[in-house]
């Protein structure tokens, strides 16, 4: 396997990354069939790519055998009909030995989180990732948020790293983007890719696209995959008065509850897969669940967005 193909497939998004919650059963344990099934869904909705076990997957709460089974069973579900890209985090061995099992599952290629806990300078997150992209012939995208924030030379170093293809961006300091996009285009491939991986991603879509980043992953897709692909559709076609209106009456008020608890970022977006009828279980902690009024909250924001669906048609 090459970097290529992932690349390739990914530079022309035909709807937004699918990032799937994990299922887990009423014991807490894998619900393999179940998370199938969620995976299944979202691929025939629509999703250019399956991005499992990342963020929303809660790849922190996963052990190795687990992290490879979703991983195996995310291919399985997807039929080679759009990429599945795995997660690989914490320090350099252990994202080494993650990045080995998702190419012994059959991922197409790698989001690579950032190293657990430490504050480590720009030469060392380096040496960190290049050992990462050294480790499988599998493409790497890097994810920069908290502990791993880069300047624009280590991100032109990585661009020219044999098997990085992208920067996934959750740090959203758009003046730092526009430098790194500046200094990657200056000394490095054309073909590099950048996304938007802030929470609820859609909300800053539109600033994000003025940098000409026009990749994003999307957690609203696990629960009302109509509404992202709207959204999505309108961003594409210039639909300004559709993506006004989803922004206004649905993102965010979906962000505005997303603010009231810590980890509901994840839990939350759990919370609106089984609202819509698929029993994907409770997230595991350190994470908790969101209180009874903030889901039924969410439930009435999740059918005034399809109501905004309707006016349109």
């Amino acid at each position: 396997m090459t970097s290529a193909p992932l690349a390739a497939r990914l530079t022309v998004p035909t709807g937004p990354l699918f990032f799937p919650v994990t299922a887990y059963g009423p014991g807490g344990a894998l619900d393999l069939d179940v998370y199938r099934t969620h995976v299944r869904r979202g691929v025939e909705a629509g999703a250019a790519a399956v991005f499992a076990c990342c963020g929303t997957g809660e790849f922190h709460a996963l052990a190795p055998e687990e992290f490879e089974a979703c991983v195996r069973a995310a291919v399985e579900a997807a039929q080679g009909r759009v990429p599945v890209v795995a997660g690989a985090g914490y320090g350099t061995a252990l994202a080494v030995r993650y990045a080995r099992l998702a190419e012994a599952a059959g991922a197409d290629g790698l989001l690579a989180m950032p190293p657990y806990l430490v504050a480590a300078g720009q030469e060392g997150l380096l040496r960190h990732y290049r050992e990462v992209a050294a480790a499988t012939p599998l493409p790497v995208i890097v994810y920069q948020r908290d502990n791993a924030v880069f300047t624009p030379q280590t991100v032109a170093a990585l661009a020219r790293t044999d098997g990085i293809i992208g920067l996934k961006d959750g740090v959203g300091d758009l003046g730092l983007m526009q430098r790194i996009v500046s200094a990657v285009r200056s000394g490095a491939p054309g073909d590099f890719l950048y996304f938007n991986g802030l929470p609820t991603a859609e909300q800053t879509q539109l600033a994000y696209r003025s940098l000409g980043v026009t990749l994003y992953s999307s957690a609203v897709f696990c629960f009302a995959p109509e509404i992202a692909l709207a959204f999505h559709r309108a961003l594409d076609t210039g639909d300004d008065a559709t993506v006004r209106r989803l922004l206004d009456g649905f993102y965010g008020p979906f962000c505005d509850l997303r603010a009231k608890g810590p980890g509901y970022a994840v839990s939350l977006v759990k919370a609106g897969v089984r609202l819509r009828g698929l029993d994907v279980g409770e997230v595991r902690p350190p994470l908790h669940e969101p209180a009874e009024e903030h889901v039924a909250q969410l439930a009435q924001v999740i059918e005034r967005g399809y109501a905004l669906l309707e006016e349109d048609r």
